[in-house]
């Protein structure tokens, strides 16, 4: 039988997302102009007893402003009529969790080398994009049982999904999920990547440094045209489509707190989820641990998109494990924990555009359509 299809009613329009500004995002350019490494606040952090997590410098942002960072946040608030949210989908049925789960080490995802990923958005407001089809490739190797590893692109739906997303100028993850169902997304690797059709085009960066790694990031990242083309291997544009069934809430208003036992469930059944939070400046210098930003003066810069694929429990602090956009470098060799169970920095909320999004591959009678 066919699953059931659900999807966005309504598809965002030109001028319906905007910032965050009405949930606290710093908009001051002045303030902003402020560097978003501190020595002083890394010290002071690491001194304390009372934090669950390590600070220091991760060499993507030595030189970065806070709105160098910005402009990574791409993870846009919808209004209007766009602000529909997806459609609740309840598990089919509830099995028992253990305690600490990691996609990277289940024998289930053993042959899906996408799980243990790290992609680097560059200098570009396309987290939208990565949080998303990052959780679609490793849902459709899941789902396949390790005999379909297509990696799907970040760069078409980078600069091809026209759902009302605005490329490197940020977008809604929900709408990646219909973007996904209606168009269908095709394979792309990393950038430099030619084995499939549509890599992404940016290179990796660094902000103002002498970095013999990275080149320096450019004032301001235009969004590449969307070629439409199968540019690296030659193949066919829509016959290297791959199509989900459309997307879906994991959570929904009035769950009293149980949002996280649903994202849970949805993660440990059916694979690693699409998940949003607000990051704030202290974030940025996490290096290992359970973070949380419970800090005074301590500035919200924007909403981020990340893959969610895990959970456990840290020295008594509960977390979830996520898959960042930020490359290898940055953090805990590009993951990170966040504390779970109390909707840290709206991670949970299942209002916010859809709240923690998920979908699946389409069946292989969807795939002729």
């Amino acid at each position: 039988m066919r699953a059931a299809v659900f999807a966005t009613t309504v598809v965002a329009g030109a001028g319906q997302l905007t910032n965050w500004e009405n949930w606290g995002e710093l908009m001051n350019e002045d303030k902003l102009k402020a560097p978003v490494l501190d020595d002083e606040f890394i010290a002071s952090h690491n001194a304390r007893n009372d934090v669950t997590w390590t600070a220091g410098r991760n060499e993507i942002f030595e030189g970065a402003t806070l709105k160098d960072v910005k402009r990574r946040l791409g993870t846009l608030q919808a209004k209007g009529t766009a602000a529909v949210p997806l459609e609740h989908k309840a598990p089919e049925k509830f099995v028992d969790l253990p305690t600490d789960f990691d996609w990277r080490t289940d024998a289930r995802a053993a042959n899906c080398p996408s799980v243990k990923e790290v992609r680097d958005q560059s200098d570009c407001g396309s987290c939208w994009a990565f949080g998303s089809v990052e959780a679609m490739t490793d849902r459709v190797c899941i789902a396949s049982n390790g005999t379909k590893t297509d990696h799907l692109s970040a760069e078409d739906v980078t600069s091809c999904d026209k759902l009302g997303d605005m490329g490197c100028n940020g977008g809604v993850p929900s709408t990646v999920y219909s973007y996904y169902q209606l168009s269908g997304i095709v394979t792309g690797g990393n950038y430099g990547d030619k084995s499939m059709c549509y890599s992404y085009q940016l290179a990796p960066c660094a902000h103002h440094t002498v970095s013999t790694k990275y080149p320096n990031c450019s004032s301001s990242t235009k969004t590449p045209k969307c070629e439409r083309s199968c540019i690296d291997n030659g193949a066919k544009w829509l016959g290297d489509k791959k199509h989900g069934q459309g997307g879906y809430s994991v959570c929904q208003q009035g769950m009293n707190g149980k949002c996280a036992d649903a994202m849970q469930q949805e993660i440990y059944t059916n694979g690693p989820i699409t998940g949003m939070f607000f990051v704030h400046q202290s974030f940025v210098s996490y290096k290992s641990g359970v973070y949380s930003s419970k800090l005074v003066g301590d500035p919200m810069l924007g909403g981020h998109a990340i893959k969610i694929m895990g959970w456990g429990t840290e020295d008594g602090t509960p977390y979830w494990l996520v898959a960042n956009s930020w490359n290898e470098d940055w953090g805990d060799a590009g993951f990170f924990k966040i504390l779970r169970g109390s909707n840290e920095d709206q991670i949970e909320n299942p209002v916010i555009n859809g709240g923690p999004v998920a979908g699946m591959p389409a069946t292989a009678q969807m795939e002729l359509v």
